[in-house]
Protein backbone atom coordinates (compact mmCIF):
# COMPACT_ATOMS: atom_id res chain seq x y z
CA UNK A 1 0.00 0.00 0.00
CA UNK A 2 1.20 3.53 -0.93
CA UNK A 3 1.84 5.74 1.95
CA UNK A 4 -0.12 8.66 2.16
CA UNK A 5 1.68 11.88 0.77
CA UNK A 6 1.98 14.79 3.60
CA UNK A 7 -0.01 17.40 1.61
CA UNK A 8 -3.36 16.77 -0.14
CA UNK A 9 -2.83 16.30 -3.91
CA UNK A 10 0.67 15.14 -3.78
CA UNK A 11 1.56 11.74 -5.56
CA UNK A 12 4.20 9.65 -3.82
CA UNK A 13 6.55 7.07 -5.49
CA UNK A 14 5.91 3.58 -6.56
CA UNK A 15 7.31 3.04 -3.54
CA UNK A 16 5.25 5.16 -1.31
CA UNK A 17 8.37 6.36 0.76
CA UNK A 18 8.88 10.00 -1.84
CA UNK A 19 6.56 12.33 -3.63
CA UNK A 20 7.33 12.98 -7.02
CA UNK A 21 8.40 16.33 -8.22
CA UNK A 22 6.15 16.35 -11.02
CA UNK A 23 4.68 14.30 -13.48
CA UNK A 24 6.70 14.02 -16.86
CA UNK A 25 5.70 16.41 -19.32
CA UNK A 26 7.55 15.56 -22.58
CA UNK A 27 8.54 12.36 -24.48
CA UNK A 28 12.50 13.05 -23.40
CA UNK A 29 10.81 12.57 -19.80
CA UNK A 30 8.67 10.13 -19.70
CA UNK A 31 11.48 7.82 -21.18
CA UNK A 32 13.81 8.92 -18.47
CA UNK A 33 11.04 7.98 -15.66
CA UNK A 34 10.08 4.63 -17.65
CA UNK A 35 14.20 3.62 -17.62
CA UNK A 36 14.39 4.79 -13.93
CA UNK A 37 11.41 2.42 -13.22
CA UNK A 38 12.93 -0.39 -14.75
CA UNK A 39 15.05 -0.99 -11.94
CA UNK A 40 11.80 -2.59 -9.99
CA UNK A 41 12.83 -5.39 -12.70
CA UNK A 42 15.82 -6.48 -10.59
CA UNK A 43 13.02 -7.09 -7.60
CA UNK A 44 12.28 -10.97 -8.41
CA UNK A 45 16.09 -11.50 -8.77
CA UNK A 46 16.30 -10.29 -5.30
CA UNK A 47 13.01 -12.69 -3.84
CA UNK A 48 14.63 -15.67 -5.87
CA UNK A 49 18.33 -15.13 -3.54
CA UNK A 50 15.74 -15.18 -0.62
CA UNK A 51 14.34 -18.94 -1.84
CA UNK A 52 18.16 -20.05 -2.30
CA UNK A 53 18.96 -18.65 1.09
CA UNK A 54 16.07 -20.97 2.08
CA UNK A 55 17.78 -23.58 0.28
CA UNK A 56 21.12 -23.18 2.24
CA UNK A 57 18.65 -23.15 5.72
CA UNK A 58 17.88 -26.45 4.72
CA UNK A 59 21.03 -27.92 3.66
CA UNK A 60 22.66 -26.72 6.82
CA UNK A 61 20.78 -28.61 9.18
CA UNK A 62 20.68 -31.73 7.21
CA UNK A 63 24.37 -31.70 7.39
CA UNK A 64 24.15 -30.66 11.08
CA UNK A 65 21.57 -33.97 11.37
CA UNK A 66 24.29 -36.42 9.28
CA UNK A 67 26.99 -35.18 11.49
CA UNK A 68 25.09 -36.05 14.64
CA UNK A 69 24.26 -39.04 13.96
CA UNK A 70 27.49 -40.11 12.64
CA UNK A 71 29.21 -38.47 15.33
CA UNK A 72 29.66 -41.81 17.70
CA UNK A 73 32.25 -43.49 13.99
CA UNK A 74 33.84 -40.49 13.21
CA UNK A 75 37.25 -39.24 14.15
CA UNK A 76 38.87 -35.87 14.87
CA UNK A 77 39.57 -34.85 11.81
CA UNK A 78 36.25 -36.02 10.35
CA UNK A 79 34.25 -33.71 12.60
CA UNK A 80 36.65 -30.67 11.83
CA UNK A 81 35.89 -31.24 8.52
CA UNK A 82 32.34 -31.48 8.99
CA UNK A 83 32.25 -28.27 11.39
CA UNK A 84 34.12 -26.07 8.56
CA UNK A 85 31.40 -27.78 6.00
CA UNK A 86 28.62 -25.88 8.37
CA UNK A 87 30.76 -22.84 8.90
CA UNK A 88 30.91 -22.41 5.07
CA UNK A 89 26.88 -22.75 4.68
CA UNK A 90 26.64 -19.98 7.23
CA UNK A 91 29.13 -17.69 5.37
CA UNK A 92 27.55 -18.24 1.99
CA UNK A 93 24.02 -17.33 3.30
CA UNK A 94 25.62 -13.77 5.26
CA UNK A 95 27.24 -13.13 1.55
CA UNK A 96 23.62 -13.77 0.49
CA UNK A 97 22.08 -11.56 3.12
CA UNK A 98 24.31 -8.49 2.28
CA UNK A 99 23.44 -9.24 -1.60
CA UNK A 100 19.58 -9.32 -0.89
CA UNK A 101 19.35 -6.19 2.03
CA UNK A 102 22.51 -4.26 0.18
CA UNK A 103 21.35 -4.97 -3.56
CA UNK A 104 18.27 -4.28 -3.45
CA UNK A 105 18.71 -0.51 -0.99
CA UNK A 106 21.55 0.22 -3.84
CA UNK A 107 20.01 -0.67 -6.85
CA UNK A 108 16.37 -0.65 -6.42
CA UNK A 109 14.49 1.02 -3.83
CA UNK A 110 15.47 2.47 -0.32
CA UNK A 111 14.01 0.26 2.31
CA UNK A 112 12.50 2.11 5.55
CA UNK A 113 13.29 0.65 9.04
CA UNK A 114 12.49 3.59 10.76
CA UNK A 115 15.33 2.79 13.01
CA UNK A 116 14.27 -0.30 13.63
CA UNK A 117 16.67 -1.96 16.54
CA UNK A 118 17.73 -5.32 14.88
CA UNK A 119 19.05 -2.68 11.62
CA UNK A 120 22.37 -3.68 10.22
CA UNK A 121 24.95 -1.15 10.98
CA UNK A 122 26.88 -1.41 7.71
CA UNK A 123 23.12 -0.58 5.91
CA UNK A 124 22.75 2.78 7.35
CA UNK A 125 25.97 4.06 5.26
CA UNK A 126 25.81 1.29 2.07
CA UNK A 127 26.44 2.29 -1.04
CA UNK A 128 28.02 0.46 -4.25
CA UNK A 129 31.88 1.08 -3.44
CA UNK A 130 30.74 -0.33 0.43
CA UNK A 131 28.60 -3.01 -0.98
CA UNK A 132 31.96 -4.29 -3.27
CA UNK A 133 34.24 -4.00 -0.65
CA UNK A 134 31.69 -5.73 2.37
CA UNK A 135 30.84 -8.55 -0.74
CA UNK A 136 35.22 -9.26 -2.04
CA UNK A 137 35.56 -9.46 2.30
CA UNK A 138 33.22 -12.32 2.41
CA UNK A 139 34.16 -13.85 -0.91
CA UNK A 140 37.73 -14.14 1.06
CA UNK A 141 36.00 -15.81 4.29
CA UNK A 142 34.68 -18.13 1.88
CA UNK A 143 37.21 -19.31 0.32
CA UNK A 144 39.74 -18.92 3.32
CA UNK A 145 37.41 -22.15 5.19
CA UNK A 146 37.68 -24.02 1.28
CA UNK A 147 41.42 -23.56 1.57
CA UNK A 148 41.45 -24.41 5.16
CA UNK A 149 39.54 -27.44 4.45
CA UNK A 150 41.82 -28.40 1.26
CA UNK A 151 44.96 -27.98 3.56
CA UNK A 152 43.33 -30.67 6.20
CA UNK A 153 42.32 -33.18 3.73
CA UNK A 154 45.45 -32.83 2.09
CA UNK A 155 47.29 -33.15 5.35
CA UNK A 156 45.39 -36.30 6.47
CA UNK A 157 45.03 -38.67 3.24
CA UNK A 158 46.52 -41.67 3.00
CA UNK A 159 46.62 -44.53 1.13
CA UNK A 160 43.23 -45.53 2.01
CA UNK A 161 41.87 -42.56 0.84
CA UNK A 162 39.91 -43.19 -3.09
CA UNK A 163 41.05 -41.72 -5.74
CA UNK A 164 38.02 -39.58 -6.85
CA UNK A 165 38.83 -37.86 -3.24
CA UNK A 166 42.73 -37.85 -3.77
CA UNK A 167 44.29 -34.37 -3.47
CA UNK A 168 47.40 -33.40 -5.17
CA UNK A 169 50.10 -30.40 -4.55
CA UNK A 170 49.47 -28.92 -7.72
CA UNK A 171 45.47 -28.61 -6.57
CA UNK A 172 46.66 -27.29 -3.55
CA UNK A 173 48.49 -24.82 -4.97
CA UNK A 174 46.05 -23.21 -7.75
CA UNK A 175 43.52 -22.81 -4.50
CA UNK A 176 46.49 -21.02 -2.99
CA UNK A 177 46.87 -18.77 -5.94
CA UNK A 178 43.17 -18.28 -6.30
CA UNK A 179 43.02 -16.98 -2.55
CA UNK A 180 45.60 -14.64 -2.96
CA UNK A 181 43.89 -13.57 -5.86
CA UNK A 182 40.93 -12.73 -3.79
CA UNK A 183 42.88 -11.25 -1.57
CA UNK A 184 44.84 -8.84 -3.68
CA UNK A 185 41.62 -7.92 -5.70
CA UNK A 186 39.62 -6.94 -2.05
CA UNK A 187 42.97 -4.79 -1.19
CA UNK A 188 42.39 -3.26 -4.83
CA UNK A 189 38.76 -2.69 -4.60
CA UNK A 190 39.35 -1.18 -0.86
CA UNK A 191 42.47 1.27 -2.40
CA UNK A 192 40.05 2.47 -5.21
CA UNK A 193 37.43 3.16 -3.08
CA UNK A 194 39.58 5.12 -0.57
CA UNK A 195 41.55 7.16 -3.55
CA UNK A 196 38.09 8.04 -5.00
CA UNK A 197 36.46 8.88 -1.65
CA UNK A 198 36.74 12.65 -0.84
CA UNK A 199 38.67 13.24 2.20
CA UNK A 200 36.34 14.41 5.45
CA UNK A 201 36.26 18.04 4.69
CA UNK A 202 37.59 18.64 1.56
CA UNK A 203 35.33 20.23 -1.28
CA UNK A 204 34.82 18.63 -4.33
CA UNK A 205 34.42 21.01 -7.00
CA UNK A 206 31.75 20.95 -9.41
CA UNK A 207 32.02 20.67 -13.60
Amino acid sequence: MSQAPDNPGEEVTESGMAPYPGRPTTPAATIGWAIFASRWLQAPLYLGLIVAQLIYVIKFWNKLVDTALDFPNMGENAIMLAVLGLVDVVMIANLLIMVIIGGYETFVSSIDLKDHPDQPEWLSHVNASVLKVKLAMAIIGISSIHLLKTFIEYGYQGPNTPPDELLTSTEVMWQTFIHITFVLSAIGLAFIDKFLSPAPGRHVPGP
